[in-house]
């Protein structure tokens, strides 16, 4: 098995990001996306592919992780 390392190009920071809260970063990489942590951008990053992105986002304006 052959792992690619690709990096994440076009890193913009969540508009749900406060400057003293949890912020993160999404990137671009191809056929998906990369989420960061911006106070440690560091520390890395993980992936995910167009079809896991487009569920989790969806899930979140369902209010699926409302508190």
């Amino acid at each position: 098995m052959t792992v690619r390392q690709e990096i994440p190009s076009g890193w913009r920071k969540s508009s749900r990001s406060s400057q003293t809260d949890s912020c993160v970063e999404v990137g671009r990489v191809t056929g998906g996306a990369a989420v960061r942590d911006t106070k440690d951008r560091g520390a890395g990053h993980f992936t995910a592919t167009s079809a896991q992105w487009s569920a989790f986002v969806g899930a979140i304006r369902h209010g699926r992780f409302d508190a």
